[in-house]
């Protein structure tokens, strides 16, 4: 004896809650809308396919990107394209286009941003990492200061070896600020672990307002000093800014607009 055929609207119902059994929530979600452009549009049965998983995939790779960005910790949501150029001749904008490609995540080369404070290191910092989270590295971002404090409690925690490999696993790690704070007295030499653990396996972007030939006095130890430019100069790309402070050149402007818009509304 034959089966009676499904009906379509069980045969909708289900195709809804097998998509659901497999988590693909969003697929479900638009299968409604997809079988009606399938109709109007008269897709075929492929296009309308893959139209229903292109959403899905969207929506995964949605909150991937997410979950990347919390884990990154980037203080601000800043880009490459959100920082002036013109306003800092100091920068070398074609140098910083050629970084944001990311070619030197390939062969774990290292950045280093030096200059004074207000330059715009932080965000060109930001800037590129914001770039590797979007093209699915990990990333992580940190002060130098955070990360000697961490490594400190660590060590007194006993968990040294789990720090260093969390500070060892991202693809991509950023630590700004260097120089700005003084470094406790074993600060120097977790941030020479960190940079060890992490060299010729994966970049690091820093960020220090310290000379490179500063650096034995900065820290307070010629040797720690020494290995950690080492390590660091091996395979890196050093940028160099001196110019006007981004940051007050930015509150100038700012400050300028404010003053005509009360000058304009007093006329």
């Amino acid at each position: 004896m034959t089966q009676p055929a499904m009906s379509e609207a069980r045969r909708y119902q289900q195709l809804r809650a097998q998509l659901a059994y497999l988590k693909l929530n969003e697929a479900a979600d638009a299968l409604p809308r997809i079988l009606d452009a399938a109709r109007t549009e008269r897709l075929s049965l492929t296009a309308a396919l893959e139209r229903l998983l292109e959403i899905e995939v969207e929506s995964t790779e949605a909150r991937k990107l997410a979950s990347r960005l919390r884990f990154s910790c980037l203080p601000e949501p800043w880009s490459i394209s959100d920082f002036d150029f013109s306003a800092q001749p100091g920068v070398d904008e074609k140098l910083i286009r050629d970084l944001a490609t990311l070619r030197f995540l390939d062969d774990a080369s290292n950045v280093l941003f030096v200059g004074p404070p207000g330059v715009g290191k932080t965000m060109l910092s930001v800037g590129l990492a914001r770039s590797a989270v979007e093209a699915g590295h990990r990333v992580y971002f940190t002060t130098a200061a955070d990360l000697a404090a961490r490594c400190h409690k660590a060590a007194l925690e006993g968990r040294w070896a789990t720090c260093m490999r969390f500070f060892a696993g991202p693809r991509l790690l950023v630590i700004d600020e260097l120089g700005y704070l003084p470094l406790p007295g074993d600060g120097a030499s977790a941030l020479f672990q960190v940079i060890n653990q992490r060299y010729l396996k994966s970049s690091t972007i820093l960020s220090t307002n310290v000379g490179i030939a500063d650096w034995a006095g900065a820290f307070g130890d010629a040797t720690v000093a020494a290995a950690m430019l080492d390590r660091l100069l091996h395979r890196a790309t050093v940028v160099g800014i001196d110019g006007p402070s981004y940051r007050l050149r930015a509150h100038q402007n700012h400050a300028d607009k404010l003053r005509q818009a009360v000058n304009s509304r007093a006329s």
